[in-house]
């Protein structure tokens, strides 16, 4: 078996775990970026083998400059996409942000009184 027969090479940016939904891109962020063992991936994510994420991290290991590159660029999407959403949330987005301050808002209250008691 080849290392790459374990890719389905969707797109140039769209590499996933054969048989899974898993991006090679959330393997390699757990692995390289937080640290994460091969145990703790495959604890996190239980659909995939230990086999199959040591054959992912082999692959970013087997160049490290292409798939680092690969990675980075989704990095670099997901920051733009949040920084987009920050600018331009949509409405359910305001909602939440609402009813968070509406709840901080009320937990604030609640400690100020008890501390006064």
């Amino acid at each position: 078996m080849q290392l790459e027969d374990y890719f389905d090479f969707l797109a140039p940016d769209d590499i996933r775990i054969k048989g899974h939904r898993i991006g090679i891109e959330t393997v390699l962020y757990d692995f390289v970026h937080r640290g994460r063992t091969p145990e703790q991936i495959v604890a996190s994510y239980p659909s995939l083998t230990l086999e199959e994420v040591h054959a992912t991290i082999l692959y970013y290991l087997h160049d490290q400059e292409t798939v680092g590159q690969y990675l980075a660029a989704w990095i670099e999407h997901g920051n733009r996409a949040r920084a987009e959403q920050q600018r331009n949330p949509t409405p359910s987005m305001l909602k939440l942000r609402q009813i968070r301050a509406e709840r901080a808002l009320v937990e604030q209250r609640a400690g100020y009184d008890t501390s006064k008691s």
